[in-house]
């Protein structure tokens, strides 16, 4: 029962919402790079590790073996990719965390206000002063 307890808080807290845009905005970011990957880096990577092959498929070198093409270049492409993507989550994290510290400090510094009870009974006592003092 736990479970579905601690479920249900997780879901209502909109953390499933946030998770949504971040897969959604996620999705578009990695279209941005693996054009880059393709058009930019890719041509890169061909130059430095022997050209295209015959096909115009395979990026960058490959080498064979007993018959078999391995084709190192798009591996290194694959892995070119990857990193651009995590550096870029970083940077964002890194802002996104930096920006909640500050509003953390934002709040700390704002007086807590009184509880509602403690004001009226404060208003309470200031009356019962006023009417004695009559």
């Amino acid at each position: 029962m736990g479970f579905l307890k601690e479920f249900k808080e997780f879901a209502l807290k909109g953390n499933v919402m946030d998770m949504a845009i971040g897969v959604i905005i996620g999705g578009a970011f990695q279209n941005i790079v693996t054009s880059l990957t393709e058009n930019f880096i890719n041509p890169l990577i061909a130059v430095c590790t022997g050209g295209a092959g015959e096909d115009g498929v395979q990026i960058g070198g490959k080498f064979t073996i007993r018959g078999v093409d391995f084709g190192y270049g798009a591996f290194i492409s694959s892995v070119v990719n990857f990193l651009i993507i995590a550096l870029i989550l970083f940077i964002m994290l890194k802002a996104v965390n930096k920006a909640m510290e500050i509003g953390k400090k934002k709040e700390a510094e704002k007086p807590a206000e009184p509880p509602k009870e403690e004001v009226l009974l404060t208003e309470i006592r200031d009356q019962l002063v006023a009417l004695n003092k009559k």
